[in-house]
Formats: C-alpha cells, structure tokens, sequence
C-alpha cells in the first residue's frame, strides 16, 4: 500500500457514519459523566455545627461547704 491508499482508508474510516455516531455517544457520555460529578460536589450539605464545650462544674455536698476545703476537723 503507498501513502495515498492509506491516507484514502483513513479518510473513509474517519468519516464513515458509525465512526461518527460512536464518537458524539462517547463524547455526550463523558459531558454527562461530568456534569454529574460537578453536581454531586455542589449538593453536598455543610456539616453540622459542633456542640459548644461547656465545663462541667461539680456539685458541692453539705460536708464539702462546711469543710470549705482546708481540711479541718472539730
């Protein structure tokens, strides 16, 4: 085959009608591919807000408030 056979088989291989409807599906599936991706990425919801630490304040017991606690005893 000389160079022109070849250039003549590539040019009806490249715009033969199954090459040219094979290559829009895959590029309309790849479009769609993309657009769902971005979507998913743009829905995601913010994460809650965390809870405010709070310190826990012990109780104080009858005994405690009257030691008042230097250790003493009557």
């Amino acid at each position: 085959m000389s160079g022109s056979e070849i250039r003549n088989l590539i040019l009806q291989v490249v715009t033969s009608w199954q090459v040219i409807i094979v290559t829009v599906a895959v590029l309309l599936y790849i479009a769609l591919l993309n657009y769902v991706t971005k979507a998913r990425r743009r829905r995601r919801a913010p994460p809650p807000p965390k809870a405010a630490k709070t310190k826990a304040v012990p109780e104080t017991t009858e005994e405690q408030a009257d030691d008042s606690g230097l250790g003493l005893e009557d």
